[in-house]
């Protein structure tokens, strides 16, 4: 593997500012790597060569001319398949979107052209967002490159193992319940929830509007922070963009990273409901021995109660399925994707999209649309749906006390470590289970971000770093003090960066 692989998007940003390589180099050293290896990882969908050199090429003779570029301008990233990018496949790992080329650009893809970073491709995901595994595609599993027979989680599985297996610095993903957060722990990444709201959503395939939210992946914190800043603010095509500056978050990492006591005076509270209960030993004792790092770097480490948390999980399935049975209503074979007629009968506007959407969606998806439509249903909608929603207030309730007693909340991010493929693809209640350490973030609506906290049985740990709503500035401050004090990055011990290239 080019060393010019092992550097964080920063380092790659500092030599190209410096002349010491060029945008169409880190570039097509990114696309070599992918056709190299992504045959055993599959973290993408789709590879854009031609579109990534020809973005490369325009930064590189902009900056000879003197013009003055963003500093990043010229990294290479990567983007999940739920993002719509103008005339560029976005299936959402789909049949039902297979062959569909957008007519326009996410905000967020928007604002990487602006600042001038190469997309080269698509990455894999469970069908639209909906899995903690990234089997659940339609057009194959992702593999882990800590182990090639292990999940990468999910549903930003695909990003996140482009990161890890270094393929790209860093890439976007998209975060319902821990779609970011999830991945990350257990590949050894950063990966951030940032606020509902920090980052438009115009053009994100919608899952459950009122729970995704757009985030980086990165190899470290302040790489992630960067990145937010960059695809963060403002957007008057979101209804529910914060109209709020962005702050600076990469500076806010880096001089946390850099302190000797950073976190002094800081209150980090462990959350009594996520603290240990079902989670794997070596998970608990990778979350002890970061408590202690805590401590060291100068915060006072106290215990609170969230009681909600024990109904989190319940309610969010019954909220989430409720809005992906409103999203997905639009997939009817009549405007967009795949189109199929029945076999038999006559062919009517009820029969195609019966047919289309049959044939189109896979599995899981249906079981969620099934049961959102059961949940809104005459009915059924005060005491399922209603009450749901009831228990998410009484969420967000207990997350504003727990922050006037802590500044932040740790907890693992994961209650397991990358399990096998296949393991739980039989029982998906085993799978929802696990996402019970994220999913509370989501219904809250506050920033939480992923860092690596060691290993356990030789496969990644994370740790969960949880601020308040608006304050992920603070969250990425404890974030850059914790990866810090923890010492050499996690990513660099990935057995993929000793993968040699054919």
């Amino acid at each position: 593997m080019k060393d010019l692989l092992k550097l964080s998007a920063a380092e790659m940003a500092r030599k190209l500012q410096a002349g010491e390589t060029t945008s169409v180099e880190l570039t097509q050293a990114c696309l070599d790597r992918i056709h190299a290896v992504d045959e055993r990882v599959r973290a993408f969908l789709s590879v854009d060569d031609e579109g990534a050199l020809a973005a490369a090429r325009d930064v590189d003779a902009r900056r000879a001319a003197g013009e003055s570029l963003h500093r990043f301008a010229g990294v290479p990233i990567a983007v999940k398949d739920n993002m719509v990018t103008r005339g560029k496949p976005t299936t959402c790992a789909s049949k039902i979107l297979e062959g569909w080329l957008p007519p326009y650009d996410a905000t967020v893809v928007e604002r990487l052209h602006e600042v001038g970073l190469p997309i080269v491709g698509k990455t894999n995901m469970d069908e639209f967002a909906m899995g903690s595994s990234t089997e659940r595609s339609a057009y194959g599993e992702t593999h882990n490159p800590w182990d090639l027979d292990r999940i990468p989680g999910g549903s930003s599985g695909g990003s996140a193992a482009a990161v890890s297996a270094f393929m790209v610095p860093w890439a976007l993903g998209s975060d319902t319940g821990g779609s970011i957060r999830q991945p990350a722990a257990v590949t050894g990444t950063v990966g951030a929830k940032p606020t509902y709201g920090g980052v438009s959503r115009y053009g994100l395939v919608a899952m459950a509007s009122s729970l995704d939210q757009i985030g980086p992946f990165a190899r470290n914190v302040a790489d992630a922070a960067a990145l937010q800043e960059i695809v963060g603010g403002h957007d008057p095509r979101d209804s529910t963009s914060l109209n709020a500056p962005v702050p600076p978050f990469e500076e806010i990492a880096a001089e946390a990273a850099s302190s000797a006591k950073p976190l002094e005076g800081v209150r980090v509270g462990v959350v009594k409901q996520l603290g240990g209960e079902g989670c794997q030993e070596g998970v608990v004792a990778s979350f002890q021995e970061a408590l202690k790092t805590i401590e060291d770097l100068g915060a006072q480490v106290v215990e609170v109660s969230c009681p909600s948390l024990e109904y989190a999980l319940g309610a969010y399935y019954l909220i989430m399925p409720a809005e992906v049975s409103s999203n997905l209503a639009r997939f009817d074979g009549m405007r967009y994707g795949i189109r199929v007629e029945p076999e038999e009968g006559p062919v009517t506007a009820e029969t195609v999209m019966a047919a289309t959407r049959g044939a189109g969606f896979g599995p899981e998806v249906k079981r969620r649309i099934v049961l959102g439509t059961h949940v809104l249903s005459s009915g059924y909608y005060d005491a399922y749906y209603g009450s749901a929603q009831k228990v998410r207030t009484l969420v967000q309730r207990d997350f504003d006390a727990a922050f006037g007693e802590a500044d932040v909340l740790v907890s693992p991010t994961s209650p397991v470590t990358a399990w096998e493929l296949g393991s739980k693809l039989e029982d998906p209640l085993a799978m929802y289970v696990l996402d019970i350490t994220t999913i509370p973030a989501n219904l809250a609506g506050i920033p939480g971000i992923s860092i690596p906290s060691g290993l356990a049985d030789g496969l990644p740990v994370g740790l969960q770093i949880l601020a308040p709503a608006h304050a992920d500035a603070q969250m990425y401050r404890v974030a850059g003090a914790v990866e810090a004090g923890l010492g050499k990055p996690l990513a660099e011990s990935c057995p993929a960066a000793g993968w040699e290239e054919k």
